[in-house]
């Protein structure tokens, strides 16, 4: 996945979210929506964005791949990343 210099807003992913929420591994959900409340920096929420954006498309090795990087982000506590 390439780096996008846009910043996206919270709103911008969880409207991402939803649109992805089916293809998501059920696992993640209570853990997204609890990392979404607690107000994540603005590079965890590009970060977020981008593993959503085209999830439902994207490979099964692709999937995996990003639902390590959303397990990472997802077990990071409030103000710990960068």
């Amino acid at each position: 996945m390439g780096k996008c210099n846009l910043d996206h807003t919270l709103e911008d992913v969880q409207k991402k979210y939803e649109t992805q929420k089916g293809f998501l591994p059920s696992t993640i959900y209570g853990a997204f929506e609890a990392r979404l409340q607690d107000g994540p920096d603005q590079n965890t929420l590009n970060e977020l964005f981008h593993l959503l954006k085209k999830y439902d498309l994207a490979s099964e090795e692709e999937r995996a791949a990003r639902n390590g990087e959303f397990e990472r982000i997802l077990s990071e506590k409030k103000g710990k990343s960068q």
